[in-house]
């Protein structure tokens, strides 16, 4: 199983929770040995005004979270797959090849902490409901993680980011029509076209890469990326990210 993890924030059940999902093994989805999904969901000692982990309970939590993945793998019962925080609890969660054994691993796990407060269970989960559903992000969840980390490399390389620069941006569409109205509307806010692509031998989709002079800043982009994804979809296309260069002071 490949590992590749993300970490990312959302809202779920109207609270904010931290989700960290090995992202890699959705490329090799469906599984065909693991058709049960196991959890363990703790309370935490010590969270934060947010309900997510706090610094002093940080690293004891991370020894119960390498402690389960070492029962896990010596019953060798199935893979971890992701954890979620919120509301002052963590939740962790594997698929299983069977589930009789899930209780086993949580019981040799979490008896190392006797003072946490803990509940678990297991069901049939063949399609990785939870997985899709819960912990793999949606496309603008996906387009965050995105936007943060071209921010944070931008930010290595001495960029202040609060500064406007030319930022350019691609979608694309199935039709000339909606790449027409998805000019029109991205025309009337001040984006410049920089190119039309065409179909080729690699996509049947016509694009376009455009530009405006915006602040590449965390949420400045954030807001503006989401705009476009909103104006893509509405014009039945796709928007397919940003690229800008470095600016320092």
């Amino acid at each position: 199983m490949q590992e590749y993890w993300e970490l990312y924030m959302k809202t779920i059940d109207g609270a904010i929770a931290t989700v960290q999902v090995n992202a890699g093994i959705s490329t090799e989805l469906p599984s065909e040995d693991k058709f049960y999904v196991g959890f363990i969901k703790l309370s935490m000692k010590m969270p934060n005004e947010r309900g997510l982990i706090g610094e002093d309970e940080e690293t004891q939590l991370s020894f119960i979270e390498d402690k389960i993945e070492m029962e896990a793998l010596r019953y060798r019962i199935g893979s971890y797959v992701g954890k979620i925080i919120s509301k002052g609890e963590m939740t962790f969660i594997y698929y299983l090849k069977h589930e009789f054994e899930w209780p086993d691993v949580v019981k040799a796990a979490m008896g190392a902490f006797p003072d946490y407060e803990y509940t678990s269970g297991s069901k049939m989960d063949g399609d990785w409901e939870v997985y899709h559903k819960l912990l793999f992000p949606t496309p603008v969840e996906w387009q965050i993680i995105q936007n943060h980390k071209v921010c944070d490399h931008l930010k290595t390389q001495g960029d202040s980011l609060h500064l406007p620069r030319g930022i350019e941006h691609k979608a694309y569409f199935e039709t000339l029509q909606q790449r027409d109205t998805f000019i029109e509307r991205i025309e009337s806010e001040g984006f410049k076209i920089k190119e039309l692509m065409e179909p080729s031998e690699d996509t049947s989709m016509v694009g376009i890469s455009f530009y405006r002079q915006d602040k590449p800043f965390y949420y400045d982009i954030d807001t503006l990326t989401l705009h476009l994804i909103d104006i893509s979809v509405q014009c039945k296309g796709s928007y397919d990210g940003w690229e800008t260069s470095i600016v320092k002071i």
